[in-house]
């Protein structure tokens, strides 16, 4: 009854995903958006480790790990794995002068993924790729000029993996992501004691492929203990922005339109641009014991200095390389315990630090935060279980008259192992 519930909800939510604002930071003004966490809960909590894969959960950052994924053939039963995750972010912006509070609540993912027998396993979603949404008030010297930039929208993906088992431990994967999606932006600028004020509008439909591919070796050291090594790289995506740009006049005391035009972005070469977002690599190692504690590292590294969105022309932004790197783990006291539900819980923990490779009024804007949650099962001798997550954080810095985000995200992840065929049986 309780899985019911929950596939309805996560149901009426995506409905929603391709409208919905997943973001309130100013720094979505630049690039396509603000970057959404493509993890589940379980891997989020663990700094955003993607070198953890195990036989009942999915996996989004590293296709190999679905070659992991739990199946019993041989007596007639194939187990797949349905995951969602669901969060709230809550943050406080403040610049050198001024602070101020919103929140934002969003579908993260939704996504299936299923064990075929002979080490192989497949997987496919949804996810939100970037967003787009801010509010921005910016004056002259002497206040007499008042520019408002505004911007919604962003950038989702549907995906499909494949992992593959070649030999023992040793698996390789591959995911291919459609993305897609609408970015909008206005600004509009007004004089003091003039009557007219000047709309600007910019909508950009995108969309284009990128891959991620990778390789996994988890070999057992002793009778107990395990090592986890995994090497991805994320193609770059090729994106296409087919745009368009609305430049326009209103009567300032009761924002009434006077005339408005669209502008021949083709004379200007730019009705349709590409938008190309760098290859990301990522190497990651592990440590642990099956089933009772891991412990792991992971380093990623992007050449975000070549990315450029020639429509949007931003002063006082550039890109420089972006990298970042993560350290998290698990424990679980006691897994299979008869009593003591708090000895099942899987309690995970781990810290990030973003270089995100975006610079403004020259000031490098990187992210560090700290995640910790719990996993807990649902029913005893079932492998369902309900995520819960924390991340602590800040982006950003005030100086430069920049704003700087701290952030508390709460996440809710359901992961469900259920019955996706079953042999009949003659008697």
């Amino acid at each position: 009854m309780v899985k019911k519930i929950v596939i309805a909800v996560v149901c009426l939510a995506a409905t929603g995903l391709c409208a919905q604002n997943g973001t309130v930071s100013p720094y979505s003004f630049f690039g396509i958006g603000d970057p959404r966490s493509f993890g589940t809960v379980e891997n989020q909590m663990m700094g955003s480790l993607g070198v953890y894969g195990d036989s009942i959960h999915i996996n989004l950052q590293n296709p190999a790990a679905y070659s992991k994924l739990k199946v019993s053939l041989n007596d007639g039963l194939g187990l797949a794995v349905y995951a969602a995750g669901i969060s709230n972010r809550q943050v406080e912006i403040e610049s050198f002068t001024e602070s101020a509070r919103s929140a934002t609540t969003n579908l993260d993912y939704l996504s299936l993924g299923f064990g075929l027998g002979n080490g192989l396993g497949v997987g496919f979603g949804i996810a939100p790729y970037s967003s787009v949404g801010y509010n921005l008030l910016t004056e002259s010297n002497d206040g007499s000029v008042l520019n408002l930039f505004t911007g919604e929208g962003g950038l989702n993906r549907v995906y499909l993996s494949v992992g593959y088992e070649l030999f023992e431990n040793f698996s390789i994967g591959a995911t291919s992501n459609f993305n897609f999606g609408k970015l909008e932006s206005q600004r509009v600028q007004s004089i003091q004691d003039v009557q007219f004020g000047t709309r600007d509008e910019r909508t950009s439909r995108v969309n284009g492929l990128d891959f991620n591919f990778a390789a996994y070796y988890t070999p057992k050291v002793n009778d107990k203990h395990r090592l986890f090594v995994s090497a991805r790289v994320n193609t770059q995506a090729n994106l296409t922005s087919e745009n368009t740009r609305r430049l326009g006049s209103f009567l300032s005391s009761i924002d009434q339109e006077i005339e408005a035009f669209d502008v021949d972005l083709a004379a200007e070469g730019l009705l349709r641009t590409d938008l190309k977002i760098p290859a990301t690599t990522t190497m990651g190692v592990g440590y642990g014991e099956d089933k009772k504690w891991f412990l792991g590292a992971e380093y990623s590294f992007q050449q975000f200095g070549d990315f450029s969105n020639e429509f949007l022309d931003v002063e006082n932004v550039g890109y420089s390389d972006a990298s970042s790197i993560s350290f998290g783990g698990f424990i679980v006291p006691d897994y299979d315990a008869f009593n003591g539900y708090l000895k099942r819980v899987t309690y995970r923990a781990g810290v990030r630090y973003d270089k995100t490779g975006l610079v403004v009024s020259d000031r490098d804007i990187n992210n560090f935060g700290i995640t910790f949650g719990v996993g807990l099962p649902l029913g005893r001798g079932q492998y369902s279980n309900l995520n819960l997550g924390f991340e602590l954080g800040r982006r950003g810095t005030t100086a430069n008259d920049l704003v700087e985000e701290s952030y508390l995200k709460i996440n809710i992840g359901f992961s469900f192992n259920d019955l996706w065929f079953q042999k009949r049986k003659i008697n």
